[in-house]
């Protein structure tokens, strides 16, 4: 297969997910007369006052949410080519409108490090690695714990098969966290493949954050995962008072771990959300709708806003700087 037929085969690929998804969300949902008519019922006494102190808070934790970010990625370069607060907030944006239109948002690394010298962006990139290692640590850890909640209290398995899922589940959030905070043994591994020794002295720049610093930047990964929890815990709570806060929250859990386990282009995930979100909280709701909506809402707030941001900073990079 030649490269353009790869590539126009990636196109119709992503173009053909997302019409299977917004095609799953419209009969699932949309087509579905009863779902609209719960979902006007539902709605009907939310008054636009508490709409609008509502959505205000939500922008307000997306700005939060982005922040935290951008203090762990000025933490992670200190150790590289140290940056102003206000750049990092600005290489960030830039990262995030680069994201929007690469397949599992790979296009954010390049926005980030165009805002370091030329000799210290590819350095920057295994940097950016350690920070996104952490996050994908906190998720996969809280994760897991929720998913063994949720298939003791939903799918009621055998005692013996529970009690394997629970020790899978336990090992693997052992194994994270324990990688994490040993990063160097990742590093030590990599450096001893033959064909990557030449790339040694980039692999090296991960092994350089002490367990100090580690921690530090999990703070960041722990404190952003917690207010983005709360950003959907609000939109969730507005549609949908009636569910449980602690059954909401711990299906959201689920809902981080598999998302961040689903390989995705931006411009197509609010249809996987969608479906990933309609399924999981089918468990403890029957408002397909008002689940669509909140998803919809978090991901336009959290990504899309933020990415038309970041245009903003895109005119502002140095493709060609030779500064050291």
């Amino acid at each position: 297969m030649t490269a353009r037929a790869k590539k126009l085969f990636s196109y119709l690929l992503k173009l053909g997910i997302l019409v299977l998804a917004f095609w799953f969300i419209y009969h699932r949902i949309i087509k579905n007369g009863a779902n609209l008519q719960n979902f006007n019922k539902l709605i009907s006494p939310i008054t636009y006052d508490r709409v609008v102190v509502t959505m205000v808070f939500v922008v307000l934790l997306m700005i939060l949410n982005w922040v935290l970010e951008s203090l762990k990625w000025w933490h992670l370069t200190r150790v590289l080519s140290p940056m102003s607060i206000w750049k990092a907030i600005e290489s960030v944006f830039c990262g995030l409108t680069w994201a929007v239109f690469t397949p599992n948002r790979i296009g954010e690394y390049g926005g980030r490090v165009m805002f370091l010298p030329n000799r210290r962006r590819i350095h920057g990139v295994f940097a950016m690695a350690v920070g996104s290692f952490g996050q994908n640590v906190i998720t996969n850890v809280l994760g897991s714990g929720a998913i063994v909640w949720f298939v003791y209290t939903y799918l009621h398995l055998n005692a013996w098969l529970m009690a394997g899922i629970t020790v899978v589940a336990l090992g693997f959030m052992a194994l994270m966290l324990t990688f994490y905070f040993n990063i160097k043994w990742m590093v030590s591994l990599l450096n001893r493949i033959k064909f990557l020794k030449k790339f040694h002295r980039f692999f090296d720049i991960m092994g350089k954050y002490k367990t100090a610093e580690l921690l530090s930047i999990m703070w960041f990964c722990l404190a952003r995962f917690l207010v983005f929890t709360f950003q959907y815990y609000l939109i969730m709570h507005l549609l949908i008072p009636q569910i449980p806060i602690l059954q909401m929250t711990l299906l959201m859990f689920v809902f981080f771990f598999i998302q961040s386990a689903i390989p995705s282009l931006d411009l197509i995930d609010i249809g996987v959300r969608s479906i990933t979100a309609d399924k999981l909280f089918s468990y403890i709701t029957d408002q397909h709708i008002a689940v669509v909506v909140a998803i919809s809402l978090i991901y336009i707030i959290n990504l899309i806003i933020p990415a038309i941001l970041g245009s903003v900073f895109v005119f502002k990079l140095k493709f060609f700087d030779r500064t050291a």
